[in-house]
């Protein structure tokens, strides 16, 4: 059984959702009919869609924002209805439910302190095709209010043998910035990105190099970012998630 006690000061969505549509509020209604009475923030929508393992680098670096006690409740979910297993982890002092797809293993590799489990709790009503509203967010529910949560430990999750850095973009702005899984204190400012082919140095800020320059530089989460000043990366590179980033001497 993973420790609920303390509970949760905050419930953070982090989806590949979208904003259109009806599901983060389909979700957000389960919470808030369950009678939650924590702040459920809208962390992030557009996590990269149907890809758990570049959405696992890029939750690791916002949960080191989290300055409360937090549940994060992460769907980025493309094996619906299938065999995967769900998840309630306990890592440090914050929360974590969602599939066990690797979404999860980064946050867990990295934590000091954790406890693992699958949800055998079921509602009596689940569809096949969105767990989010369904499964794991009652199950979010349930521990936000200190609820009991029927689980089994684990000793593993999918993920864990990943590793921790990631030279791949895992995420596209909407300003065509492609943020990678690199943390940007373990690369040397010397040093130049081979991108699609084209070598790009270092700049601290945008105003430091001429417009339409592409540049790598530390973004606000602490990951190396690609960008280019007063345009797109991903358009002017070619970038997409998952293209591959090389580091040059």
């Amino acid at each position: 059984m993973v420790e609920q006690s303390p509970y949760p000061q905050c419930i953070a969505l982090f989806t590949d959702f979208g904003e259109a549509g009806p599901y983060l509020g389909q979700m957000e209604m389960v919470l808030h009919q369950a009678g939650i009475d924590v702040p459920v923030v809208r962390l992030q929508s557009d996590a990269p869609a149907f890809e758990p393992r570049a959405a696992a680098y890029l939750l690791a670096a916002l949960v080191r924002q989290a300055a409360l006690p937090t549940l994060f409740l992460g769907v980025v979910d493309p094996g619906v209805g299938g065999d995967r297993l769900p998840l309630l982890l306990r890592v440090d002092r914050h929360w974590f439910v969602g599939p066990d797809n690797g979404l999860f293993s980064r946050v867990a590799a990295q934590g000091r302190e954790l406890a693992m489990a699958a949800v055998e709790w079921r509602p009596e009503h689940l569809s096949a095709s969105f767990h989010g509203r369904d499964l794991f967010a009652p199950v979010a529910a349930r521990v936000a209010s200190g609820q009991k949560v029927e689980t089994h430990p684990l000793d593993s999750i999918v993920g864990l043998d990943w590793p921790d850095r990631l030279a791949e973009v895992i995420y596209i702005d909407p300003y065509g910035n492609a943020c990678t899984g690199l943390p940007a204190d373990t690369v040397d400012r010397s040093r130049s990105l081979m991108v699609a082919g084209k070598r790009i140095g270092h700049a601290r800020t945008f105003g430091e190099v001429p417009a339409g320059t592409a540049f790598w530089y530390e973004n606000s989460l602490g990951l190396l970012e690609i960008a280019v000043n007063r345009g797109r990366a991903d358009v002017t590179l070619g970038l997409t998630v998952g293209s591959a980033v090389g580091l040059q001497g």
